[in-house]
């Protein structure tokens, strides 16, 4: 039997097919690039129906080909934190909010959580505008009050689709609105967010299976009957791609964004380790649960860099970078899109500073990455703290396979910590189809991962030093 995984993802949709040991099918992959819409302003949104017409396409593309015909199970990674307002006949009345938009502001009238620790406590959340405790009432406020029921992204998508698109257990921690331990939405959360009866999808039972409505299994027939599994928050999914399913290894991932997370297993009903003050905590599934810290910067950057300041690419931006050691560039907060959770800063907070007339672009570059690099180092530390000794890291995303150098100063930073790299570059695809087959035992054995230091490059030696030093 064959799995066919798909990634929702923030900056693409993604399918691809994996055989039952979750090993890639050679050539099953479709990808398609998702435009979001980003400004001053703090929006970063999508267009619901655009992101629809993408997973489509890769469904086509890879039934064209003949990729669906053994497909026995559908697994899916999906962006965390989203939401989308809908009309009474499911038609979104706006864009979607992604979790890169930071402009929802808490009503004015509102007071918030009656005791805030402990509602971090019981939601892994706070009353902050990346959640749906904040969004809804903005959306609602901006679209006249005219929503009849909120989504995500996700389950906006999927409901097109299917028979029925709950949302899972996974994807509803990420909205801020679930009590963890209960599984259950948290009254106190949905009084803060306004939620009347109605609006809030349903919730997903434990194995929960969805199939294709009848004209979407006309239209690819070697999916109808197949079941489709519980959505997986794309962190939860990552970590268990990365092979970073137990308490011992930490995930530091970036693609789009980034994040630094932590694995433990959970059960539902079961007490939860308390959680430090700067850190979240969301679903896996109904036994697990990941802990961590968030950043609105990751691959954005490379590519905000890459596109305004000229850079070279491939081996020359690679030969460049050699020569600025792990630790160099010039110094930068990297906050370009804001803060995530629980930080307040609001977009357009990045900065860059010691510049001079012998700056290049890519010391700016260096320095935004290596400000990245602090940021994790920094809440690393931090989740440590709940379990109590170090661990080791594994970094994977898009960004790691791509820049050496981003690794070896990710090795820099995080040391003296044993740092690997996975190389497999769909970790969320393949985490949701390990989870889908609970299969989390195996996850580290079946993880594509290499040492990081066998990767430097000896052509890292530093900058030629000047013939005459002041």
């Amino acid at each position: 039997m064959n799995i066919l995984a798909l990634d929702l993802g923030t900056s693409s949709v993604r399918g691809l097919v994996l055989d039952e040991d979750t090993q890639p099918v050679p050539g099953a992959l479709a990808r398609r690039k998702v435009s979001l819409a980003v400004g001053d302003d703090g929006t970063g949104t999508l267009e619901g129906p655009v992101y629809l017409a993408c997973l489509v396409e890769c469904l086509d593309e890879l039934a064209e080909f003949g990729h669906l015909r053994d497909v026995g199970l559908v697994a899916v990674s999906g962006q965390w934190h989203s939401v989308v307002p809908l009309d009474a006949a499911g038609e979104p009345l706006g864009p979607a909010l992604t979790w890169l938009d930071t402009r929802p502001v808490p009503p004015a009238s509102a007071a918030g959580p009656a005791d805030p620790d402990d509602y971090h406590q019981r939601t892994g959340t706070w009353w902050h505008r990346g959640y749906w405790s904040v969004r809804l009432p903005w959306l609602r406020e901006q679209t006249g009050g005219r929503v009849a029921r909120f989504a995500g992204v996700a389950e906006y998508v999927l409901g097109q689709l299917l028979d029925e698109a709950p949302m899972s257990i996974s994807q509803a921690s990420g909205t801020g609105l679930l009590d963890l331990r209960s599984l259950a939405w948290d009254e106190e959360a949905l009084a803060l967010a306004g939620a009347r009866p109605g609006e809030l999808p349903e919730l997903a039972p434990l194995q929960w299976r969805g199939r294709l409505r009848p004209d979407s299994a006309k239209r690819w027939p070697a999916l109808a009957g197949v079941g489709w599994t519980a959505v997986v928050g794309d962190g939860g999914a990552s970590n268990v791609g990365s092979g970073c399913a137990d308490p011992s290894r930490a995930a530091v991932t970036v693609g789009t964004s980034a994040a630094v997370r932590l694995m433990q297993r959970v059960p539902a009903g079961q007490e939860m380790p308390r959680l430090p003050e700067r850190l979240w905590r969301y679903r896996v599934d109904h036994d697990h649960v990941v802990t961590g810290a968030a950043y609105s910067c990751g691959g954005n950057l490379f590519s905000w860099a890459s596109r305004e300041l000229r850079l070279p690419a491939g081996a020359e931006l690679d030969a460049a970078l050699a020569l600025v050691p792990p630790g160099g560039g010039r110094p930068a907060d990297p906050r370009y899109g804001g803060d995530r959770p629980p930080g307040l800063a609001p977009a357009g907070s990045g900065e860059l500073r010691g510049l001079s007339f012998g700056t290049t672009a890519v010391d700016i570059l260096a320095g935004l990455m290596q400000g990245l690099c602090g940021l994790v180092a920094r809440d690393l530390e931090v989740l440590e703290s709940t379990v109590d000794r170090q661990v080791s890291v594994v970094l994977g995303g898009g960004a790691m396979a791509a820049s050496i150098w981003w690794r070896q100063a990710f090795a820099a930073a995080l040391a003296p910590r044993a740092v690997s790299h996975q190389r497999n570059p769909e970790i969320g695809a393949t985490g949701a189809a390990l989870v889908a087959l609970g299969r989390f035992e195996v996850a580290v054995e079946l993880a594509d991962i290499s040492r990081t230091d066998e990767l430097i490059s000896p052509t890292t030696t530093g900058r030629p030093r000047p013939q005459y030093p002041s």
